[in-house]
Formats: structure tokens, C-alpha cells, sequence
């Protein structure tokens, strides 16, 4: 700020420096001092105010900040002339303004400075920027034609046909307005011509909107067409519209001296090919920036065979040149290359399996050793049967064995075999005792290979880390498999060795929350999870790591740290991201501008956010559950819960995008939602990359009920709360009001909204619940189902105590309805859980997070009513109803509530006294359970194999020279230390989980007191 420093607001300089000196070094205190005592020697100076504002904000006292903001903004409005009005006090303003979330206020203080002053060219930049804040694209635009007309300046030019785009892209203007945009250049190109490279891209990019392809090349080759200085960029830019315009001989020749220049460009290269089969949706796969293209989707043959020939056999002397004039050994594109055009050969029946195959020994001899080998071949894999596949796995090990490569490439070559054992699914074909082989290798490699890591910096990537990240696939298959705790115990104690040698490896932790997290060790995986240090936009990306688990979890306290930093990270980006905008506008990168607001409305529409935003405020219900008043408030904050249901009728109107990076979770979860291990083995023939794609598909559309269901549950508690206290209030007072009629309909018409999304229409899913009470009808516990239809049964009885349209008389003789009808359901489905769980240590993938979400969902939600109907049944100084069937009545009424909290109760006592008896065995005991799975002293068989192999490793390597941390770091390692953080944090886990049990019965016998 110190640059811009003159007389602001008529202040000079030397007054001003020092309290912009105290905020730059977070001395407040001190810049609050100095902005009091410049505001006393100006008082009606808005610039002083606006500094003491800033100061205000700066200290958390926003209210104080407000008030003195909008005090400056009415002497700015006053039309003083004694008042200078300039863009250190307005641009001080918008500051404070913005960061109290009220930019529409510092918006109407730069609109009033320009219309008080129209030319000056500060203000309006000023008002400018303002308008790129709030996305108003059509002001933007005005007010940058105004700027140009002032000025004739190229950029203001540039800006208004930026805010154009914009309307039209991320808008909701016409695509007539790009023919407005198109007017506007042709005329100042006729006048000034154009100066910038940017000017030129904004030009072309208007044009491509439009389908202009030749007037685009007719730009592009003119005058204006050396302002591109690069000439690889011109050539690209020139073959993709020759390509649009679908001249496909001479886009491809332009795509040859792009590859000339660039030879390891492989997207253009794939649109070199493309234009050579005249295949139009090559360009609309390559500008997508999400997915981006890998090969060619070649499937039938649209040219006479005669010119496919020519053109392939042109290709291929193409690429062949460009090997041989390749000095980079790095240079994989032409490989790669002549291995696309053999796959499309084949693929249309013009090629050879065998040559295929040859072909990729003859990639894997020059890059084999490369981590990313396997990603490259990948495509070409899957044209190959199953027996060609296998020829070529055998070969790639002949190769290996005779290899005399140096170590460090030998390691690489050894590496990819396995990685392409895996990827043709040959693992999943092996017995258990070659898979025990496959898994101590791998272990064995790693050990081995150690000691070229020795000189290696901490943060880079060890030689052959991947190894243990297959082992342990390889580990948890055999789990899979033979449901033996031994192999499980082993993956969790590899990828921890590995993480001493080196705690930097990302893949070993991933690994490891979802371990842990399946063996109910969530404090564990949320520890491995923090280690991860994920940030920015990565919250995004990652957190569906850890977040689903968390959630349905009694850590709280670290499920709402997760989901706080989340949203703040996301809310301080929707802040932010018009700064970024700004800036691209400033500093002239007109393709960034379109870019950033695209990205902003990708994030506005993620998934993931929308179901943050929900699960936070029903996270602080769970919380509170205890305590209605408190929920009271929090549903007051929540609007009731109104927002949740107008956000809820958004998402119908919204495609949602779905930004998690799916990749780098393991293959046996390969989304949130599905967890292989929680069923039996699939048999030799699995492979979990065959059915991802269906598999993501339908984890997107769980996405969306979810989203709908979950928004629905503040709304129903509120009108459940009230309608259950209602009912007792016309029970019981002689001058007691009906309820609220819109309540019983608005929850009646929630609870149809609820059934139809569980895909039940609202009749057939009451007598669905009635049938399970009678024991004719059931679901498969558990499921997260039987949480939404639990939820659905507790809201019922709050609805049907008011309305009473449900008559269970031929069922429940004690004349309780839907009371007994709702405990009866809780109590059945918590016992169920509790007898099929087994001990949480030796049954992994157990019900726990299934009975938590019990606990602290439809019981927390029914003893919530039950509240609120005790707090309405006693004495509040108003007259009780008299006469003998009222009393009775109200004696009934009682006696309901009354055995409703003695069954919750009984209910969570259940839980209670398992999780004591889980938590109260001796930990010795516990621990020899698991870590005796891995001894195989006395065994044939069974997993401790690679744990075995493991401990002999280490002790040779002791002796071994690793560097001085590498050997350090194993010096301290103990895998017994792996199964009694397990044991522990198992403990921790099931103890939380007794607090909250333990604090919901004390609740609930108050309430037996009171009554």
C-alpha cells in the first residue's frame, strides 16, 4: 500500500504510513491507537474511517467494523465538494466491505464515485472489478465499453468481449451476442489493429465460438498472425481449425510439422492420426480438460481400404523418421506411436496380434524400466485375448531374467512385470500359495533394493516403493480370499515398514486409511489421513478418502474438523476466486478469465460440497441431541431447516460434477460405497477394472438420493419436534390449541418426499415397517437403508401422534400405536446388529459404524421427541385437563412416553454393555490374538510368510550400508508395536462410542425422574 501513498482522502502521507505499517505486522492494537487518533483530527474524513474500519474488522470486532463503514459511506453520499472522494478511500472501503460479505454496499459507493465523477478512469476500474466480484458479466461489459470509448485502450476492448463470453458461457446470454463481440474488434482492428498475442488468442477463440473456422485461418495467416511468436503454438492453433473446418489432408500436414518441432507431443499426435481417418470426434475429446485423450476410438472403418492403407502406410513411415532423428532417449511419443497405429490395425482387422505383441517387447526393451510404462501400454493390452496377454506377460519375464541391466533399470524392469501381471488380472487367477510366493518376492525385491535409496533426499521417491503398495494388494486379496487376520495384519505392517524408511510415500498412506478404516481402527486411519497434509484444492480431490468413514463414525470432534476445513477452504475460494479473475483482466490473460469463473462454477456445483454443507449442521444435531434446547437453536440457525430443502430443490435444477480423483483408491473400494471385502470372494474371474466405470455410475447416482435424503432431516426433526410437543400440549391443557395444521401436512409431505426417494410409495412403505414388526417382512441388516428407514419410523410416530391416521389397534392391543410400533423396530435391529458382530478385533468389516449411525441417528432423533414431549408434559402454570376420560386420556399419554424412554433406554443399554465387554478384555489378550495370526511356528499354512520375511530382511540389513536414516529409522522399527497401536486405537474408538452410549441413558433416566 505504501506505493500508492500520496494524499488519500486529503490525509498525507506521513499520518497514513504508520497504521498501514501496524496492519502489515499484525500489531492491531497499535494500528487502532494511530486510527483513533487520525480520525479525531479528521472526523468526517472517509478515509480515516475506512482505515479504522480495516483495524476493526482486522481485530474479529465485525459489527463495530460495519457501522463505521456504512458511517464513511454516508458522508461519502452527502455531495459534499469539501469531501474528496478518490480510490484509496473507496478501494480501503471495498476491502472491509468484502471481507463482511456485503461487496453489494462498496459496489453502490463506486457507482455513486462515478457517477459523480463519469471520466474518471480509476473509479471505473475500480467499479469494475466490483462487478467481476459480484459476476454481473453485463454490467462488466458496459462499463469496459465505456472505459474504451474514453480511451480507445486495445485491453478495455479486450474486457468487454471477455465479459461477453461470459455471459454467453457461464451465463445466460444468446450466442447472438458473440457476433456483438466479433463487430467490436473488426472495428477497432480497422482503426488500430491489434497489439497483443492475448488480443489475437480472444480474437481466434470468438471466431471458433461461432464456427468461423476459414475466417479464423485467414486471421491467423495474415498480419495479425505474427503476433503468435511461438511457432509450435501457431501451427497447433492452425491444424486444429483446419481440422474444424474439416480439412483433414491439410490439418494432418500441419500436424506433421508440429511433431517435426515437438516429436513427444502425443495429444497432437493423436489428432494427426485422427485427421488421417477423418474421425470428427477426435477434437471434441481433446478439448476436454478432465478427461483428457489417451487414444483413438477407432471402431469402424469409414475410408475405402485403399486410402486407409496409404495413410497408415504414410504413418508409419512418418513415425519412423521421427525415430530415427529422435537423439532423446526420454522421447516415448513416436514408440508409442507406431503402437497406436499397429492397435488400430488390428482393431479393424488389418493387423496382427503377434506383431502387437512384439512390438511392445520392443517398447518395454527401450522403456521398461519407466514408472509410467504401464500406463502407456494399457490401451494396447486390451485388444489382446487372454492367451496373447499371457504370451506377452511370459516374455516380458524371460526378458527381465535375462536382463544385465544396471540395478536401479533392472528394478524398474521387474517392477513393470508385476504391475502388468496385474493389470491383465493374472493375479486374481493364482492359487493362494503362489500368491504367498508373489507377495514375499515383492517384499524380498524392496528389502533388497534398499540400499540404492541410500544417498536419496527424505522427500524423494525411494527405488522400488511401489513394491510394497502390490504386495499389499496382493496381501489383501488373500484376506479376501481365506478370511485369514493374518494377511491383513501383514499389508498394514509392510506399508508401516515402509513409511519408516521413507514417510513421504503418499500411495502407503492412502492404502492405510482404508486398512484401518476397515478394521474399525478410525483414529488410526484419520492420523494417516492428517499425515497426508492435504490442502487447497486437494480437500477437494482426496478427502473422499477418509470423509464417508468419518461421518458415520463417533469421532466427532475430527469429523467436524474435516468438514470445517473443507468448507472453509471452499468459501474462502468462492471469496476469492474474482481476485484471481481480476488479476487475469489486469495483467492480460484473457483465456485465464474464462477459465477461473468456470472452475469457480465446477466448485459450486461439486457434489462432495453440497453434501459437506448438509452433513456439518446435521453433524452439530448429533451432537446436541442431548439437549433440545440447544437443538432448538441450531435448528433456529439453519432457518429451521428451509435452506437445506430450497438447496435440496436446487440440486434437481443443477448438474452436479463429481471432482474426486477415483484413481489412487485401492482396487478393493474402488468408490465410497463399495467395499469388496464386505462380501465373499468373487472367484478367479474378478476384475475390478471391468465393471469401474458402471460401478462409478452408480455411486454418482447414490451421490444425488443421498444428497436429496439427507437434506430432508433438519426440516423433518423441527416439524417433528413441534408436532410431538403440539400433541401433548391438546392432550393434556384444558385450554390447550390444536396444533398447527400446516405442520402434520408439510411433515406428511416430507415423509411421501422421503419414501418416494427410498423408491416406496408412502402407504406401501408404512405397511412395509408394519409388516417387520410382525416379523413377515425384513431387510438385509445391515444396510444404510435400514438407517433411512429407521429415520423414516421415528418421523411417522411424531406425525401420526398428531394426525393419528395410522390405527395399529389390531396389532398392539396396549393401545401405544406407533410409540411401541418405533421402540420395537430400534430394539429388533439393535439386537440383530449386536449378535451377528462377532469381536471387533478378529471381524474386520464389522457393523460398528452401521450400529453408531443407530445410536446416534433414529435413537438420537426418537429420544429428541420424547424430549420435547416431557418437556410439554410438565407443569407450566396452565390448567390441566379434568374429567374422567381425559384423565385417562392423559394418564395413557404418559404411560407411552413413560415406555418409550425405559425401552430407548433398555435399547442403548444393549449397546452399552457390548462395547464394555469389548473395551473390558485384557489387552495382552487382544493383542496375542492378532499378532499370533502372523506367527507360523508350527503352521503349514496360513499368512506370516512375508512377516517372516520381513524380520529376516531387516536384521540382514542392519549390517547393511542404508544411510544414516534410512538405517536409523529401522534400528527403532517394531511390528509389534504395528498390532498394539491397533489394539488401542480399537479401544479408543469403542470407548468414544460408550461416552456418547453412556451420556444418551443418563439423559434418559432425568427424563424417567422428571416424570
Amino acid at each position: 500500500m505504501a506505493s500508492k501513498f500520496g494524499l488519500a482522502g486529503g490525509i498525507p502521507e506521513r499520518r497514513v504510513r504508520p497504521i498501514w505499517d501496524a496492519i502489515d505486522s499484525r500489531q492491531f492494537k497499535n494500528a487502532f491507537k494511530l486510527s483513533t487518533a487520525l480520525l479525531s483530527k479528521h472526523p468526517n474524513s472517509p478515509y480515516a474511517l475506512a482505515l479504522k474500519a480495516l483495524v476493526l474488522e482486522r481485530m474479529g470486532k465485525n459489527e463495530e467494523a460495519l457501522s463505521v463503514c456504512i458511517n464513511a459511506k454516508e458522508i461519502l453520499f452527502t455531495n459534499d465538494s469539501n469531501i474528496l472522494v478518490d480510490d484509496f478511500t473507496l478501494s480501503t472501503l471495498q476491502i472491509v466491505f468484502q471481507r463482511l460479505d456485503h461487496l453489494e454496499m462498496a459496489t453502490s459507493c463506486y457507482e455513486y464515485a462515478c457517477g459523480r465523477y463519469p471520466n474518471n478512469l480509476e473509479l471505473m476500474m475500480g467499479l469494475f472489478n466490483c462487478y467481476v466480484r459480484e459476476y454481473s458479466f453485463v454490467k462488466q461489459q458496459q462499463i469496459a465499453i465505456k472505459m474504451y470509448k474514453n480511451t480507445a485502450e486495445e485491453r478495455f476492448l479486450l474486457w468487454a468481449v471477455c465479459s461477453i463470453q461470459l455471459q454467453v458461457c457461464c451465463g445466460n446470454g444468446g450466442e447472438k451476442l458473440f457476433a456483438l463481440a466479433e463487430g467490436l474488434l473488426k472495428k477497432h482492428i480497422t482503426s488500430h489493429s491489434l497489439h497483443e498475442p492475448e488480443a489475437l488468442s480472444v480474437y481466434i477463440s470468438l471466431l471458433e465460438q461461432q464456427s468461423k473456422y476459414r475466417d479464423a485461418l485467414e486471421i491467423l495467416s495474415g498480419d495479425l498472425g505474427s503476433l503468435m511468436l511461438i511457432e509450435a503454438d501457431k501451427l497447433r492453433l492452425q491444424g486444429r481449425l483446419l481440422a474444424r473446418a474439416r480439412d483433414y489432408a491439410a490439418a494432418a500436414d500441419i500436424f506433421q510439422k508440429v511433431l517435426e518441432l515437438c516429436p513427444d507431443d502425443w495429444e497432437h499426435f493423436l489428432q494427426y492420426l485422427g485427421c488421417l481417418l477423418e474421425d470428427d470426434g477426435i477434437l471434441a475429446k481433446v478439448t476436454d480438460p478432465i478427461r483428457p485423450l489417451k487414444y483413438i476410438d477407432c471402431k469402424k472403418l469409414e475410408l475405402p481400404e485403399e486410402v486407409f492403407d496409404s495413410r497408415m502406410s504414410n504413418a508409419v513411415n512418418f513415425v519412423k523418421k521421427l525415430m530415427e532423428e529422435s537423439q532423446d532417449n526420454s522421447v516415448r511419443c513416436p514408440y508409442l506411436a507406431h503402437l497406436e497405429i499397429e492397435r488400430i490395425k488390428f482393431l479393424l482387422r488389418k493387423g496382427d496380434a503377434d506383431k502387437v505383441v512384439e512390438d511392445l517387447m520392443q517398447y518395454f526393451r527401450r522403456f521398461g524400466h519407466l514408472t509410467c510404462f504401464t500406463a502407456d501400454i494399457e490401451m494396447f493390452l486390451h485388444v489382446l485375448d487372454n492367451d496373447k496377454k499371457s504370451e506377452f506377460l511370459k516374455n516380458l519375464e524371460k526378458e527381465c531374467e535375462a536382463s544385465t541391466s544396471a540395478p536401479t533399470k533392472a528394478l524398474g524392469q521387474s517392477l513393470t512385470v508385476f504391475k502388468i501381471q496385474n493389470l491383465i488380472g493374472d493375479v486374481f487367477s493364482l492359487q493362494v500359495d503362489d500368491l504367498e510366493n508373489l507377495a514375499v518376492r515383492m517384499t524380498e525385491m524392496f528389502c533388497k533394493n534398499l540400499p540404492l535409496s541410500k544417498e536419496l533426499d527424505a522427500q524423494e521417491s525411494m527405488y522400488g516403493e511401489e513394491l510394497l503398495s502390490m504386495a499389499c494388494n496382493v496381501l489383501v486379496q488373500l484376506f479376501w480370499r481365506t478370511r485369514d487376520l493374518g494377511y491383513l495384519l501383514e499389508s498394514i505392517i509392510i506399508l508401516e515398514f515402509g513409511l519408516t524408511a521413507r514417510r513421504y510415500v503418499s500411495q502407503y498412506k492412502i492404502l492405510l486409511v482404508h486398512l484401518y478404516s476397515y478394521w474399525s481402527c478410525l483414529p488410526l486411519a484419520y492420523e494417516r489421513y492428517k499425515s497426508l497434509d492435504v490442502k487447497n484444492i486437494l480437500l477437494e480431490t482426496v478427502s473422499h478418502h477418509i470423509l464417508p468413514q468419518m461421518l458415520s463414525s463417533p469421532l466427532w470432534i475430527d469429523s467436524n474438523n474435516i468438514l470445517r476445513e473443507y468448507l472453509k477452504f471452499m468459501d474462502d475460494h468462492f471469496r476469492e476466486s474474482a481476485d484471481l479473475t481480476f488479476l487475469a483482466y489486469r495483467h492480460r490473460s484473457y483465456s485465464k478469465v474464462i477459465e477461473f469463473v468456470q472452475f469457480k462454477e465446477r466448485l459450486q456445483r461439486s457434489s462432495q460440497y453440497v453434501m459437506a454443507k448438509i452433513e456439518a449442521p446435521i453433524l452439530q444435531l448429533k451432537q446436541n441431541s442431548n439437549n433440545i434446547d440447544e437443538e432448538e437453536n441450531i435448528l433456529e440457525s439453519l432457518g429451521h431447516g428451509t435452506h437445506f430443502l430450497e438447496l435440496s430443490n436446487e440440486i434437481r435444477s443443477k448438474s452436479l460434477t463429481f471432482n474426486e480423483d477415483l484413481e489412487l483408491r485401492p482396487w478393493w473400494t474402488p468408490t465410497y460405497d463399495k467395499n469388496y471385502l464386505l462380501g465373499p470372494f468373487e472367484g478367479v474371474s474378478y476384475c475390478p477394472r471391468e465393471n469401474l466405470h458402471d460401478q462409478i455410475k452408480h455411486s454418482e447416482a447414490t451421490v444425488l438420493k443421498n444428497i436429496e435424503k439427507r437434506s430432508l432431516l433438519p426440516r423433518m426433526i423441527y416439524l417433528s419436534i413441534n408436532s410431538a410437543s403440539g400433541s401433548v400440549k391438546q392432550n393434556i391443557e384444558a385450554n390447550g390449541s390444536a396444533v398447527d395444521p400446516k405442520i402434520s401436512i408439510e411433515l406428511k409431505t416430507l415423509l411421501e418426499r422421503y419414501t418416494k426417494i427410498l423408491e416406496y410409495p408412502f402407504q406401501d412403505a408404512v405397511q412395509l415397517l408394519i409388516g417387520i414388526s410382525r416379523g413377515e417382512k425384513c431387510f438385509e441388516a445391515p444396510s444404510l437403508d435400514i438407517i433411512d428407514w429407521m429415520n423414516f419410523a421415528v418421523f411417522l410416530n411424531a406425525w401420526n401422534l398428531n394426525s393419528h391416521e395410522i390405527n395399529l389397534s389390531n396389532i398392539d392391543t396396549s393401545g401405544s400405536g406407533t410409540w411401541n410400533f418405533v421402540n420395537f423396530l430400534l430394539k429388533k435391529y439393535v439386537m440383530e446388529t449386536i449378535a451377528s458382530a462377532g469381536p471387533i478385533l478378529s471381524s474386520p468389516g464389522n457393523n460398528l459404524s452401521f450400529l453408531v449411525q443407530l445410536v446416534t441417528e433414529p435413537l438420537a432423533w426418537h429420544g429428541l421427541i420424547i424430549q420435547s414431549c416431557v418437556r410439554s408434559v410438565l407443569p407450566s402454570g396452565k390448567k390441566k385437563k379434568k374429567g374422567g376420560s381425559s384423565e385417562h386420556s392423559n394418564c395413557q399419554f404418559s404411560n407411552e412416553i413413560q415406555n418409550s424412554i425405559q425401552s430407548l433406554c433398555d435399547t442403548i443399554e444393549l449397546v452399552a454393555k457390548w462395547l464394555r465387554e469389548e473395551i473390558d478384555k485384557p489387552e495382552d489378550e487382544k493383542f496375542d490374538a492378532i499378532y499370533s495370526s502372523v506367527q507360523i511356528e508350527g503352521r503349514n499354512n496360513g499368512a506370516g510368510k512375508v512377516f517372516k520375511t520381513l524380520e529376516s530382511s531387516i536384521s540382514v540389513m542392519k549390517d547393511v550400508e542404508l544411510g544414516g536414516r534410512i538405517h536409523e529409522a529401522l534400528c527403532s522399527w517394531s511390528c509389534a508395536d504395528v498390532a498394539r497401536k491397533i489394539v488401542n486405537e480399537q479401544c479408543r474408538l469403542l470407548s468414544e462410542f460408550l461416552r456418547i452410549c453412556e451420556s444418551k441413558i443418563n439423559l434418559l433416566q432425568a427424563l424417567k425422574l422428571h416424570l
